[in-house]
């Protein structure tokens, strides 16, 4: 049995999703200081079949070189680290790994830390009190490619927005080719509404307004919904008060 400690190494000849005995496997990649968290997560996540820990890191620095060379579909990572945080690591990797999707695990449930993380590219967040089975549920929507950002989660993010309007201190301009549609879609998602919502508000079907926010995701370089909604609110579409 390997020893459940977060040590600094990966398994060699990795391509991320490896055959076990019930089929495909998805490589995840471990980050964190502490040797207790480090081993609750491979409490686990090893004994799922679909899951496998491919890396362990105690630091973001070998964190980036271990997704650099094992390309995993998944890493999951602390935010408070030294020399680097959860935040510049997730930076790191995702320009090491492009293909790699990152879900933050944080101590705390909305603060400046998950703003600047989701700026980064990460596709998730835990908190760390989360259930072993919240936890193996938010992996499998991450490694899924999914983005582990409810509407409620959404909602909670604008309220961060409203109490700290400071945050949005970039105000950065809108590309040239979103068009006026693709604008409203911007707004509604800033303030909160799901697909459904938008759908109703601006009496187009479900298909076109995933068509509109998918647009939106490739034109505003973003990975996740969350992150257009901090785009709504730093272009200045939407500003910080009313949610609804």
């Amino acid at each position: 049995m390997r020893p459940l400690d977060c040590a600094a190494r990966g398994h060699d000849n990795l391509t991320g999703l490896h055959e076990g005995a019930s089929g495909r496997r998805t490589g995840i990649v471990v980050v964190d200081d502490d040797a207790l968290v480090c081993r609750w997560l491979r409490s686990i996540i090893e004994p799922q079949p679909d899951l496998e820990i491919v890396g362990e890191a105690t630091d973001g620095v070998t964190a980036i070189a271990l997704a650099g060379q094992l390309h995993p579909p998944l890493v999951v990572t602390d935010i408070r680290m030294q020399p680097l945080d959860g935040i510049e690591t997730t930076r790191r990797i995702l320009q090491a790994s492009p293909g790699t999707r990152v879900l933050v695990l944080t101590t705390f449930a909305l603060d400046e830390y998950l703003y600047q993380a989701l700026r980064a590219g990460a596709s998730g967040f835990m908190l760390k009190s989360a259930s072993p089975e919240e936890l193996l549920q938010g992996i499998r929507i991450v490694a899924s490619g999914d983005g582990l950002i409810s509407p409620s989660m959404t909602r909670k993010l604008i309220n961060t927005f409203v109490a700290t309007p400071s945050m949005a201190r970039d105000t950065p301009a809108l590309p040239t080719d979103v068009t006026g549609r693709e604008r409203e879609v911007l707004i509604a998602i800033g303030r909160g509404l799901t697909n459904l919502e938008i759908s109703a508000k601006l009496h187009i079907s479900m298909a076109t307004t995933k068509t509109h926010v998918s647009r939106l995701l490739t034109k505003l370089g973003a990975r996740e919904r969350a992150q257009l909604v901090i785009a709504a609110y730093e272009s200045g579409l939407v500003a910080p008060g009313r949610v609804r």
